[in-house]
C-alpha cells in the first residue's frame, strides 16, 4: 500500500510542473505576438515627397525620359511624356537630385531639405553636352 502514496505524491509535482509549463508557454506565444504587431499605436510615419518638370535648358521644352535619381539610394524615377517626376514616401531630410539624360549634362540639385508631410516641387533645367 506504501506504493499507492509514493504515485500519489509523484503525481502532483508533475501536474504542477505540466501547469507551469503550459503558463510559460502561453506567456511567451503571448508576448511574442504583442511583439510581431509592430507599430502598435497605427499612427503612419511621417514622410514627404519631391515632384517636378524638367526641360531643355535653351529650348524650355519638357523632356520626357529623364532618369531622377536621390544620390546615395536606390531610389530613381523617369519623366513622363510631359516631363514630370514625383519621388514619393522619403525619409525627411536632406537629399541631392541628380537628372540625367543621354546627350544632356548630368544636373546634380543639392540640399533639398524635405519636412514631414511635405511636398517639394522643383524645376530643374538641362543643358546639351
Amino acid at each position: 500500500m506504501w506504493w499507492y502514496f509514493c504515485s500519489i505524491t509523484k503525481r502532483k509535482p508533475m501536474k504542477t510542473r505540466i501547469k507551469n509549463s503550459a503558463l510559460a508557454t502561453m506567456f511567451v506565444l503571448t508576448s511574442i505576438a504583442g511583439f510581431a504587431e509592430g507599430n502598435p499605436s497605427n499612427t503612419p510615419a511621417a514622410t514627404a515627397s519631391l515632384s517636378g518638370t524638367v526641360l531643355d535648358i535653351n529650348s524650355g521644352e519638357t523632356l520626357a525620359g529623364v532618369t531622377v535619381a536621390i544620390e546615395g539610394t536606390d531610389l530613381k524615377v523617369y519623366t513622363d511624356l510631359d516631363g514630370n517626376f514625383t519621388i514619393s514616401n522619403l525619409t525627411p531630410g536632406s537629399y541631392n537630385v541628380i537628372c540625367s539624360m543621354i546627350s544632356y549634362k548630368k544636373s546634380l540639385i543639392e540640399n533639398i531639405k524635405l519636412s514631414a508631410n511635405e511636398k517639394e516641387s522643383i524645376d530643374v533645367k538641362l543643358d546639351n553636352k
